[in-house]
């Protein structure tokens, strides 16, 4: 029988390919990524306003999978579309809440802080990715620090979203005060930037914590495996949802470095609740503390599920 194969649909942001991804592949899916691009028109346009056409794409592709999963308010339209033109002869999952009817999609996998409800709705603790147990563990002699008998501290910084600008001030507070909490006589801090980190963030970084501590000044992916696999304590600025839930996939104690919003989020403010509740997070604050987890694997949960629905829908 051959690999059942998906067509993952994106804007190719990295939080949203690790979700497309990291479905497709706890489904055991062959895949291959399509980047949504919209005529310039349609960017400033929700969902729910625009037209079901895949004229509206700058370009056109090639569908030749049963499954499609996609993610990101630019991939609602294409996959509607596609699921249109198609019928029951594919399985069209959408990531995260699309702002449109329900009823446009076979699936929706959502996270509970969207507080989405529906008959194809399935809900997930935090962001599912791409991320696992085994890559994160063969990744672990990737960094070679030497520990010195301390504690080593992955420091993972996200960047500027519409919910949080990372301004100079706010970048230095946090800076400082986890230079100030985990001191290079007890902690090593090793410093992972994302692809949304800016430039100056990793230089700032860089000056920061480079004499004692150790900072990686490119986006690297396996340096970012090996620093969950080797911590101790782990830290991710507020900004990544998606960050702090593969954090959690470790079991270790991870700090949310909160900064000042410029537009408040119930979703997010939903986020962080549920995660303090689990005990999986604790807001960066004035002491070092230990505790752990159930590791959080939410792909390995819902994968069944999903395997499932699709059998009743004749897909597999």
């Amino acid at each position: 029988m051959l690999k059942l194969k998906a067509l993952l649909l994106s804007q190719g942001m990295h939080g949203m390919v690790s979700q497309v991804e990291g479905l497709a592949k706890g489904l055991k899916l062959g895949f291959k990524h399509q980047t949504v691009k919209l005529k310039p028109f349609w960017n400033f346009i929700p969902p729910k306003f625009t037209p079901i056409s895949e004229n509206l794409l700058t370009e056109k592709f090639v569908c030749d999978s049963k499954i499609i999963i996609s993610c990101g308010r630019k991939s609602v339209i294409p996959s509607i579309a596609l699921k249109k033109r198609f019928g029951k002869e594919i399985f069209n999952i959408h990531i995260q809440d699309p702002k449109v009817s329900l009823k446009n999609f076979d699936l929706i996998v959502c996270p509970e802080h969207d507080n989405l409800d529906g008959e194809n709705v399935l809900k997930t603790k935090g962001s599912i990715h791409y991320l696992t147990k085994k890559e994160i563990a063969e990744n672990s002699k990737y960094l070679r620090i030497n520990k010195e008998k301390k504690k080593i501290v992955a420091f993972i910084i996200g960047g500027p979203n519409k919910h949080y600008n990372f301004s100079e001030d706010d970048v230095h507070y946090v800076f400082n005060k986890i230079k100030a909490l985990f001191t290079p006589d007890k902690y090593k801090i090793v410093v992972i930037p994302s692809y949304r980190t800016p430039e100056l963030v990793i230089k700032k970084a860089f000056n920061t914590f480079g004499f004692n501590h150790h900072v990686v000044k490119e986006i690297n992916k396996k340096a970012y495996l090996s620093s969950l696999a080797i911590a101790d304590y782990i830290i991710v600025t507020c900004d990544s949802t998606s960050m702090i839930s593969e954090s959690a996939l470790t079991g270790k104690p991870v700090y949310v470095a909160m900064m000042k919003t410029k537009r408040f989020s119930r979703r997010f403010a939903n986020f962080y609740s549920q995660f303090n509740k689990l005990g999986i997070t604790k807001k960066l604050g004035e002491r070092v503390d230990n505790w752990s987890y159930d590791k959080l694997d939410e792909i390995n949960r819902v994968v069944p599920i999903i395997k499932e629905k699709m059998k009743k829908n004749g897909i597999i």
